[in-house]
């Protein structure tokens, strides 16, 4: 091994938003959490994670990581986690190929991009965690599967374990100790109901005021509500879900994605102090989500909220101007429309004025506070690249 030699592997992941949703854990340490979920994985072109992993003899001694130009601290014991056990599998090759380089002995130089405001409710560090872990896995070129690297991942970030999949993604709470069947699973991939689409209203890009961490603490310390949802709801809702999922049953889907998403903040609202992450722009959106069903006569736009005030609002392709185009006919100009017309198509069946005249506070409301709206689709898992950011 030429000691100047660096050797690297580059991929992108995805952000996904869960349509069920990941809240508390019974083992913090290991990011296992006290209940199941079911996500689905957002497309690379609009959202991704793209990192590079590199290791070098003539590296400085200490692993070290730059996201988006900033370096961070890697001292912290999730990603140490992550660089641990990704070593030791490095390790087990090694040992039974003596010919193979030592890279489980090197320094690691990790650097990644988001094309997405990080720490803005936008699961970055799902697409950051399942990147790093991906990235490394090829530099390190292991055997392992995405549900066993997926195990990885998650003690980097929970929801990073969804992320090593495309499509829709289930990821199972377990019950071991040491966390060993707490992984991710495909529930259906990306070709399997590819007409999904997701418009996120960016309602702020600022950093939120209570971390996703401390909130679910807190949550399962105090909420009276929490055990009901961890051991009877979200197990029943699983099933339902899935089931939708596999039918391609957008209504089920639709109405199964805003309950859950509803006991999620109402858990957050019943823990003390309670934890408010949605705000009026955020109630907004649901308002005019409901007023476009109404008008359908069906579910035809399903809104989900994260830890964060920014809407996603699921939809199918076939629905694009009832859903996205009434919401830029509503709420005018923002940067990322792109492809949407908000124009005649509304303006023949008369929807914006029914729209309007039972949500009109909430679009006056929606106008003054999104800043700016992401159009996406299902998409796929880590994409392996060899454009290097090293």
């Amino acid at each position: 091994m030429a000691d100047s030699q660096i050797y690297k592997a580059s991929t992108t992941a995805p952000v996904n938003i869960a349509v069920i949703k990941y809240w508390g854990k019974r083992d913090p340490k290991l990011n296992l959490p006290t209940n199941s979920s079911l996500s689905v994985t957002l497309s690379q072109s609009d959202l991704r994670t793209h990192t590079t992993a590199s290791c070098a003899a003539t590296y400085p001694s200490q692993d070290s990581l730059l996201l988006n130009g900033q370096d961070q601290d890697v001292s912290g014991a999730r990603t140490q986690a992550c660089f641990r056990e990704l070593r030791s599998l490095r390790q087990k090759l090694e040992k039974s190929d003596p010919s193979m380089p030592k890279l489980s002995t090197l320094p690691l130089k990790i650097v990644s991009e988001n094309n997405f405001p990080t720490a803005a409710g936008l699961a970055s560090s799902a697409a950051g965690f399942a990147a790093l872990v991906r990235a490394i896995a090829n530099l390190y070129e292991l055997k392992e599967n995405e549900t066993e690297l997926s195990r990885i991942a998650r003690q980097g970030s929970g929801s990073a374990c969804r992320s090593l999949f495309g499509g829709y993604v289930g990821w199972e709470k377990g019950s071991k100790e040491d966390g060993s069947d707490s992984v991710a699973y495909q529930v259906a991939p990306a070709s399997h109901w590819p007409q999904m689409r997701a418009l996120i209203l960016v309602v702020s890009a600022a950093k939120k005021g209570v971390s996703s961490t401390t909130g679910m603490q807190t949550t399962v310390a105090t909420s009276s509500l929490f055990p009901q949802r961890a051991n009877e709801t979200v197990p029943r809702r699983m099933k339902e879900m899935e089931k939708a999922i596999q039918e391609k049953d957008f209504e089920a889907f639709g109405n199964i994605t805003m309950m859950d998403s509803n006991s999620f903040h109402a858990t957050c609202l019943d823990t003390y102090p309670p934890i408010f992450y949605l705000n009026d722009v955020s109630r907004a959106a649901i308002k005019v989500v409901e007023a476009i069903n109404v008008v359908a006569g069906k579910i035809i736009a399903a809104y989900t909220f994260d830890a964060g005030p920014n809407a996603v609002i699921y939809y199918l392709k076939e629905n694009e101007a009832e859903v996205a185009g009434l919401f830029k006919a509503a709420i005018g100009e923002k940067e990322g429309w792109t492809g949407i017309r908000g124009d005649a198509v509304l303006a023949n069946n008369g929807a914006l004025e029914q729209v309007n005249a039972g949500a009109s506070v909430a679009i006056n409301l929606l106008k003054g506070g999104i800043s700016r709206v992401i159009l996406t689709g299902v998409g796929e898992g880590p994409i392996k690249t060899e454009e290097s950011l090293i």
